[in-house]
């Protein structure tokens, strides 16, 4: 009904960048807060940002974990149903897998219903 598909993951040098994207697709009727999480080897899940429906705009308010403030940015396309994380600065520590998350209405549905991607790869080595 609805999917989430995630690309940009891989293999980065410690200090360098990846930007991460998630596209939503389906029978989508609206989409309210977009975000990333992350989990280690051997860890639990964790939020990594999130970014809030920002009505009419893309500038819904934004949240992240404090290890990742001033290094990672989150945004979104409301008109590609899209979520990106720009991470810059990237350290040994972030390496994990990523997921994308989405809080949808689906179309002809009167719920909310939370939808996960399948994750991509994440490794900051040398």
């Amino acid at each position: 009904q609805v999917q989430l598909v995630e690309s940009g993951g891989g293999l980065v040098q410690p200090g360098g960048s990846l930007r991460l994207s998630c596209a939503a697709s389906g029978r989508i009727f609206s989409i309210n807060t977009m975000s990333w999480y992350r989990q280690a080897p051997g860890k639990e899940r964790e939020l990594v940002a999130s970014v809030a429906s920002g009505g009419s705009t893309n500038y819904g308010s934004t949240n992240y974990r404090d290890s990742v403030k001033g290094r990672f940015t989150i945004s979104r396309d409301n008109a590609k149903n899209t979520v990106y994380l720009q991470m810059n600065s990237l350290k040994p520590e972030d390496t994990a897998v990523y997921y994308c998350n989405m809080f949808v209405k689906p179309t002809g549905w009167s719920v909310w219903r939370n939808y996960w991607g399948q994750g991509t790869q994440v490794t900051v080595s040398s």
